[in-house]
């Protein structure tokens, strides 16, 4: 068993769509509309998880959303293999990072804001 998909609630799916595929440079695997909104997924990579950018219609994701955001919790952790690099290339497309890259032990983490009510955090397993 593996996880296939999972959600990430976004304010607006075409503002999510344009920063995770033109910032973060996921590729999208599928874009169906669904009325006033679409069944929207996109991949980190050949294998990675599936994310869908999930619209806030349910009454609870934003109060739980904006309540993340407030306390400065990451949604969910991108791994990456040079966290220095990714950041200077993201910082380079103006994107917001609400932690720089900081020594946490076993990992270095930076936190980013994804422009469409989360946070995201960048790891990068040492050694």
């Amino acid at each position: 068993m593996k996880l296939q998909t999972v959600s990430i609630f976004v304010d607006d799916q075409q503002r999510a769509l344009d920063f995770y595929t033109g910032k973060l440079g996921f590729q999208v695997t599928a874009d169906i509309p669904m009325g006033e909104h679409r069944w929207l997924t996109v991949r980190g990579g050949e294998g990675a998880t599936e994310v869908s950018l999930e619209p806030k219609g349910h009454p609870a994701t934003g109060p739980f959303t904006e309540a993340l955001l407030a306390d400065g919790i990451p949604w969910c952790t991108l791994a990456v293999d040079d966290l220095d690099a990714e950041h200077a290339r993201l910082t380079g497309l103006d994107v917001t990072f609400t932690q720089p890259p900081t020594d946490v032990g076993p990992v270095l983490v930076a936190v980013l804001d994804d422009t469409c009510g989360n946070l995201l955090q960048l790891a990068q397993a040492k050694g």
